[in-house]
């Protein structure tokens, strides 16, 4: 019955809303534990990320990267010098999203015993979800044990004059563009701003960065912001501090010029203007009013992802739209245990219910992987120094050059790049980890299970890095907190 409707009424042990990449671990879950489950998707099934956020920005970052990482090794300076070729990255781009096909995902869903219903879904009282069909049609779905609501995120974006009636880009526009602008003016410093900036700037684009604070990347390590400041600028990415857009406006036709007024009284005119300035939860239209919750807000859960403010125990929320962690192998995460303990809790087991409750949701607050894929690349998990500082700990910052490392000189000439690791001077263990570099992406596994595993850092001497790689960092790191 996938895809079309399945009559006026259908009921299934779990519902779950939203086809992206958690709803779809969610219902994966639930049916391996055995319960009938069905998924409600509006738009493509494998949601943002396989389409507008995490597989697109890479395909785009992914030869951007490689050859930033050619240009420092000798012997391939100069092949590497050439201008991409920007048909061949956005034809690669559309391969990685399927062309905007969901067809593989649909009948991965079928493979699975996941039920599919297309349409718009909306809460309609406690374990009931109303879906208007494509067609019109409108399906009711009743859930025997649980709801899942895997919804996610959208843009966050300002109250600008002009904006309402300026076609602008959103970080689906960034990732998904069919050419690349002249000029692209980027408001933000996060994650997304970063990556896009680097993407275009390097596919052709004179990219003007518009970032309202003092710097980029402000919930990560200060000096995390300032070599990713540096290497945009030295790409030549014009990153203006302390700039906030007052105002916008497009001239004439879609395709026309984009005027930027800025606070300084100044007008910057680009052709395309990007706005990455933060996400919001899309439950404006998913019927929480429905069980007593105000349209719009986040979903606070508790950690097996229920619902803390409806009783019943019967909805869920799962991924970005709990704000825990915006990230979507964190969602991931959040949707197997979820997924799990749903299965638990509708078997009636104590025994299997208690076997997952030392495995809730906790890696998504004290251990978040994280990557920026920027040039120079970041890697952080678990705690900043000013984050580890508001909590009390007493903490250790240890910091170290990697240019000062055997195996980042092999990896590219001229390395530049920081590492830092925070230790708990009380407990002997890392609770926070920090790289900034080419490469650095691959020790970020490390450091989350040193994070996550709480190891002490006299066993940590003994994982032992390989001669020569970026990983002997973590033998320096401990030989100077050592002293």
């Amino acid at each position: 019955m996938s895809g079309t409707a399945i009559g006026t009424t259908q009921s299934y042990d779990v519902v779950v809303i939203g086809a992206g990449p958690v709803g779809e671990n969610v219902a994966d879950r639930t049916r391996a534990a055995g319960l009938s489950t069905v998924i409600v998707e509006s738009e493509l099934i494998g949601g943002e990320c396989s389409y507008w956020a995490c597989e697109p920005s890479k395909a785009l970052l992914r030869p951007v990267l490689a050859r930033a990482d050619a240009r420092r090794v000798p012997g391939l300076r100069e092949a590497a010098d050439r201008p991409l070729d920007v048909a061949e990255v956005l034809a690669h781009r559309d391969e990685m999203t399927f062309h905007w096909n969901d067809g593989d995902q649909v009948a991965w869903l079928g493979s699975v015993s996941v039920d599919l219903v297309r349409g718009h879904a909306r809460l309609d009282g406690p374990r009931r979800v109303s879906v208007v069909t494509p067609d019109g049609d409108t399906t009711l779905l009743t859930a025997r044990h649980a709801v899942a609501l895997c919804t996610g995120t959208t843009t966050a974006l300002p109250d600008l004059p002009g904006l309402d009636t300026t076609r602008h880009w959103t970080s689906r526009e960034a990732t998904s563009a069919a050419h690349v602008p002249g000029r692209l003016a980027v408001v933000g410093g996060g994650v997304v701003a970063v990556e896009m900036a680097t993407a275009w700037q390097a596919l052709g684009s004179q990219v003007t960065m518009l970032v309202r604070g003092d710097g980029l990347l402000h919930r990560m390590e200060p000096f995390a912001g300032e070599l990713v400041t540096d290497g945009l600028r030295e790409a030549g990415v014009d990153v203006r501090l302390g700039a906030t857009v007052m105002a916008v406006k497009r001239h004439g036709s879609d395709d026309g010029e984009v005027t930027v007024t800025l606070d300084d009284g100044g007008d910057l005119v680009v052709d395309e203007i990007l706005f990455a300035t933060g996400r919001r939860p899309r439950t404006t239209d998913v019927g929480l009013e429905s069980v007593g919750l105000t349209p719009g807000d986040w979903l606070a859960v508790d950690d097996t992802c229920q619902v803390t403010a409806v009783s019943g125990g019967w909805l869920y929320a799962v991924g970005d739209v709990n704000r825990r962690a915006l990230l979507t192998h964190q969602g991931k995460y959040q949707a197997r245990i979820a997924g799990a303990v749903i299965g638990a809790r509708a078997k009636g087991d104590p025994v299997l219910a208690h076997r997952w409750s030392p495995h809730t949701t906790t890696a998504d607050r004290a251990a978040v992987p994280q990557v920026v894929f920027t040039d120079p690349e970041v890697a952080s998990v678990g705690l900043t120094t000013s984050e580890a500082e508001r909590s009390g700990r007493r903490i250790e910052v240890v910091d170290y050059d990697l240019a000062h490392v055997s195996g980042a000189h092999q990896y590219a000439q001229g390395y530049r790049g920081k590492a830092r690791i925070l230790v708990d001077a009380d407990h002997g263990t890392v609770v926070g980890a920090t790289f900034v570099g080419p490469g650095v992406g691959e020790l970020l596994y490390s450091a989350t299970v040193a994070v996550v595993s709480e190891v002490p850092l006299e066993r940590l001497w003994h994982a032992v890095p390989a001669f020569p790689t970026i990983s002997e960092v973590w033998l320096r790191l401990l030989e100077t907190h050592r002293g």
